[in-house]
């Protein structure tokens, strides 16, 4: 590990790779102009009312990277980006990528619980976030944060309201000056291709998220591969409404495997059906991606729907296990094509082809998109399985790092010495190689894609003094596949409600999104022969009679 807590590939493993053609001697704030030059005059970019060309994209993002610097920002500072799905995130990334400065993607949702914790670990020296979203003041959070946070962190805002103590985003990407002029000065100091490009979030075990390292000749590989397993071209329309933070929309191919090809994004912040259905009519969106629960409700409405949905070609679906029967139902309810996708953060990206079969596109997701991408299938002792048997599912390849940032310890846990990235997935493979993914064996849950922590919910729970003894837990949900609901052991003579959960744990600056849903009390929790909470006891008996003491 590096000084700075990077995982580096070894150097013969690096070798291999960039001989193969894997790795190009190419930054991806490179490709900005290239792509300006190419289609001046495209639309990149539509945001409500807000248009822009790619070369337009190009002048902004490069007048906000050299703003940037003058703010004393270079290649090698991380700042954390807490943005919606806006016009001004696509920029403030791409000038990251130009300066050499490393974004972090944080999710809207993120309190202070994951912002102050993420930013210590990362040595964050800004954020950049809106005023408000969805009626939270952003703004007021960044400067709590940055308070708490080594160095005094500047806060950087996008927004109608901006403060004094505050940067304005909006002003630093207005047009003006030299663009010629600025383009050879960041080209002059352009990072490396080696170069970490940014961090993105692990929804791991241990606690607050880990964070992975994507370098620029890596995550442009794994891009690139997206976007020719998915068939993405200069006329893709491609709508996004996941959070762009999370690498299935920005990358898997997502906004940024659009614009590498020439396509047009379309940016909503929201997946609600009449708004989706309106731009996809408006837009003539051709691909967008969806998280099972979404799609389940675009399927629902598109019943009733008069919006004409004829453009949209393919729906990629992933983020959480998709029963059959129900992807079956998707693709003709909204009169496209499904390609499943089942991929990570820390690299492996699958998708089923845009013309499989729907043995293939209905009950599996599909082969890795990149040909040099290994996957091993082992039992618990860490031994390859018979063909076709299920187990936990290893995966090493040019876009998979070699450990999380910072963390030598959980490296030793998620990693083996010869690079094998321990998925925490229990998968099976087909006989043609195609992966179906049956659970895991990792202490998560999965509210609509969102991994969550057993652990850190455990943790923030534990505080509380009515508590003797937790466990959060899985409980199926038909909406978001997996919500969180916390067993407690009480200590005698105490009561505990949800709603006093919700307030404790919003108040620590957890975000909405991890609260516990459902609280069941047990006078005695279930243990293994070591002492630990018994989670599969506690699976049995939730799905028993005693369900109805979940609260709603």
């Amino acid at each position: 590990m590096s000084p700075d807590g990077f995982v580096p590939w070894p150097a013969d493993l690096a070798h291999v790779y960039r001989a193969a053609g894997c790795w190009s001697d190419r930054t991806l704030g490179s490709y900005l102009w290239e792509w300006a030059e190419r289609w001046p005059h495209r639309t990149a970019l539509v945001d409500g009312p807000h248009r822009l060309t790619y070369a337009e994209l190009a002048a902004r993002a490069d007048r906000l990277a050299e703003e940037l610097s003058r703010r004393g920002l270079g290649r090698g500072d991380v700042v954390l980006v807490q943005l919606p799905n806006c016009w001004e995130f696509v920029a403030v990334t791409l000038a990251c990528f130009r300066l050499g400065v490393v974004p972090t993607m944080m999710l809207p949702p993120h309190r202070e619980h994951e912002l102050t914790a993420i930013g210590a670990h990362v040595g964050a020296k800004a954020l950049v976030v809106p005023d408000t979203w969805r009626g939270y003041d952003h703004q007021d959070l960044a400067h709590r944060v940055a308070a708490a946070l080594p160095g005094a962190p500047q806060v950087l805002v996008v927004g109608a309201r901006v403060r004094p103590d505050s940067v304005d985003v909006r002003g630093l990407l207005a047009p003006g000056g030299d663009v010629v002029a600025r383009r050879r000065r960041l080209d002059e100091r352009a990072p490396a291709p080696g170069d970490i490009a940014l961090f993105l979030l692990s929804g791991g075990t241990t606690g607050t998220p880990k964070v992975i390292s994507r370098t620029h000749e890596d995550f442009r590989f794994s891009i690139d591969n997206c976007t020719r397993a998915c068939g993405i071209t200069s006329d893709t329309v491609y709508l996004a409404v996941l959070p762009v933070g999370h690498a299935f929309p920005l990358s898997s191919p997502g906004v940024l495997g659009t614009l590498y090809r020439g396509g047009r994004v379309v940016l909503l912040p929201s997946p609600q059906p009449e708004t989706v259905f309106t731009a996809i009519e408006a837009e003539r969106v051709t691909v967008t991606s969806a998280v099972p629960a979404v799609a389940l409700k675009w399927m629902a409405a598109a019943r009733t729907s008069t919006h004409d949905l004829a453009s949209l070609r393919y729906l990629h679906v992933g983020g959480s296990t998709l029963a059959p029967e129900l992807a079956a139902q998707i693709g003709p309810a909204l009169g496209c094509r499904l390609q499943q996708v089942y991929g990570m953060a820390e690299g492996l990206i699958c998708y089923t082809p845009p013309d499989a079969p729907a043995e293939v596109s209905c009950h599996t997701q599909g082969k890795p998109v990149s040909p040099y991408d290994e996957l091993l299938v082992v039992d618990e002792a860490g031994r390859p399985v018979a063909p076709g048997a299920e187990g936990e599912l290893l995966t090493r390849g040019p876009s998979t790092p070699r450990g999380y940032f910072g963390v030598p310890g959980q490296n030793e846990l998620s990693f083996t010495p010869d690079g094998w990235f321990r998925t925490g997935d229990v998968v099976r493979l087909t006989a043609d190689g195609d992966a179906v993914v049956c659970g895991r064996v990792k202490d998560l849950i999965n509210r609509g894609g969102e991994k969550i922590a057993a652990a850190e919910i455990e943790l923030l729970v534990q505080e509380l003094p009515e508590v003797a003894e937790v466990a959060a837990v899985p409980v199926p949900d038909p909406e978001v596949g997996e919500r969180v609901c916390v067993v407690v052991r009480l200590h005698p003579g105490r009561e505990l409600t949800l709603a006093r959960i919700s307030t404790a744990l919003t108040a620590r600056g957890l975000a909405a999104f991890k609260i516990p849903e459902h609280l069941v009390l047990l006078d005695e929790l279930p243990h293994t022969a070591v002492g630990k909470a018994d989670k599969k006891a506690l699976a049995r008996l939730l799905a028993t009679p005693v369900r109805s003491q979940l609260a709603a």
